[in-house]
């Protein structure tokens, strides 16, 4: 018999399709991934015929998969829908049945995934449409004619709207049913994250308070505004673009507890206990733990922040941030968690730095003078983007007399493996939407927990007054992040060498 799935695109003609979803979808099926046939239908108000698209879709394609897409093209069509029109949301439907059935598959049997590609307000309204048109209904589990919903971030903008999110959507659909994105889970550097730790013995007894001082995740990025985000960004900043989810989500895969299993809902309960773990800053505790800056001019960038196309002349928007936070558990008590991102910096790498507590006795020198700082011997850093890989730190004796020692390391770089490219998230992404998946997925509780963090931050903020200092353009960031390490913790690790 059989089988066919179908991709509904609600905001089709949007740049996300054709930079993302597409490739995606074409580099599965050129890999083998894709075990079923896949209809692709773009829905927008605007009106083109199924040619067009393809047409548009097979110019925005790189060269490597133009020759893939001819063979694939036929499976892409068009229909010109507003989900805000009940009567056009039905003729949707009758277009679906009418595309599987010509596929010599009923409507029954075939799976729908309905991907929102559009702007966040839209999300609720957009679901309530599609359960009066009759579009989502399914059985739990379903493997076949499943229904399902995929979102993109932002999950609402602060807990409330969150809230208001969850609610407005789960009460048209399950939880089972709604597919929260978040790209940088399908990262196969961060999902490495979780075998690494859990499919290696030597590390795992290793990875507590015990052992581990301290731990630094940095999400660092080059670029500032371009591509028109200044509007965008400025509604919204480092805390609620990068913090909220990439970085946070990061955080939770370093410091949660083994899992059962790999299912999704024991991979996400220890994610949303580490979320409940962290510890909510009052207003006073936001003024000594988390540092805000926002860039000006500086090397290759002529233009402050607030100079910006789209940015307010006046904006205290934060295009950096930097948190020392903490874990309130048994497993990282006392372990500082800190967490850095920020635009229009020296280099773009994200990473995870963890660094393991120095020996009790130095066998060499003897006890260090009060003030003076040991040698740090011991690092693992996994990085994430771009050079992917892992580095372990640590030191041995230089040839010669005596004993006098240099830092070395053993390192992996997943160009070691032979994979010509690493796959991109939405490859991974999309073929666990399909397949019922929803490990790399949010859950609701899980998003609620995060901004229930960075809700604590921003309140602060705005009692406090904290101040928002500027860095140079092309810099490390405001220098006033350092003051986050205490004592011999160190500094802020650099990227890639």
């Amino acid at each position: 018999m059989a089988m066919l799935d179908q991709i509904i695109i609600f905001g089709a003609s949007g740049d996300l399709t054709s930079r993302k979803l597409i490739p995606a979808l074409l580099n599965n099926c050129r890999s083998g991934a894709l075990e079923r046939r896949i209809q692709v239908i773009g829905v927008a108000r605007s009106a083109k015929t199924h040619e067009q698209w393809r047409q548009e879709i097979g110019d925005a394609l790189p060269a490597e998969l133009r020759e893939p897409f001819e063979g694939f093209a036929s499976d892409l069509y068009w229909v010109r829908a507003d989900a805000s029109d009940n009567q056009q949301l039905i003729e949707l439907r009758s277009s679906l049945d009418r595309l599987s059935r010509d596929a010599g598959v009923s409507a029954e049997r075939c799976g729908r995934l309905f991907y929102l590609a559009l702007g966040p307000s839209l999300f609720a309204p957009t679901v309530h449409a599609l359960c009066a048109a009759d579009m989502l209904s399914s059985d739990p589990d379903d493997a076949v004619g499943f229904r399902r919903v995929v979102i993109e971030k932002p999950f609402g903008t602060n807990l409330a709207s969150a809230r208001a999110l969850n609610r407005a959507l789960l009460a048209r659909l399950r939880e089972d049913q709604l597919f929260r994105i978040d790209h940088y889970l399908g990262k196969e550097t961060v999902q490495n994250l979780l075998s690494f730790r859990f499919q290696n013995a030597i590390f795992e007894p290793l990875w507590n308070r015990e052992h581990i001082e301290s731990v630094e995740i940095s999400v660092c990025e080059t670029v500032a505004m371009e591509g028109g985000r200044g509007g965008y960004y400025d509604k919204s900043g480092a805390m609620r673009d990068m913090v909220q989810n990439h970085v946070l989500q990061i955080l939770a895969l370093i410091a949660m507890a083994a899992p059962s299993t790999l299912g999704a809902d024991d991979v996400r309960n220890e994610k949303v206990k580490v979320f409940r773990a962290l510890r909510r800053f009052t207003p006073n505790e936001v003024a000594k733990n988390v540092v805000r800056g926002q860039y000006v001019q500086g090397p290759g960038r002529e233009r402050d922040y607030r100079d910006e196309p789209g940015v307010a002349s006046d904006s205290m928007t934060e295009s950096f941030v930097a948190i020392r936070s903490s874990i309130d558990n048994w497993r990282w008590s006392g372990v500082p968690f800190l967490l850095r991102t920020g635009k229009a910096l020296d280099g773009r790498f994200t990473q995870v730095v963890l660094n393991f507590r120095t020996p009790p006795v130095d066998l060499l020198n003897g006890p260090l003078p009060e003030g003076v700082c040991g040698l740090r011997p011991n690092a693992l850093t996994l990085r994430i983007q771009p050079d992917e890989g892992v580095g372990w730190a640590f030191l041995v004796k230089e040839p010669g007399a005596g004993m006098i020692m240099r830092q070395a390391e053993l390192g992996f770089r997943y160009s070691d493996l032979g994979v010509p490219t690493i796959p991109d998230s939405y490859q991974r992404l999309l073929l666990d939407a399909l397949e019922g998946n929803a490990t790399l997925f949010l859950r609701g509780d899980e998003v609620e927990a995060a901004w229930s963090f960075v809700d604590a931050i921003r309140a602060g903020w705005d009692e406090t007054d904290l101040p928002l200092h500027r860095y140079a353009a092309g810099g490390r960031g405001p220098e006033e992040a350092d003051r986050l390490f205490v004592g011999c913790e160190g500094i802020w690790s650099g990227g890639p060498r």
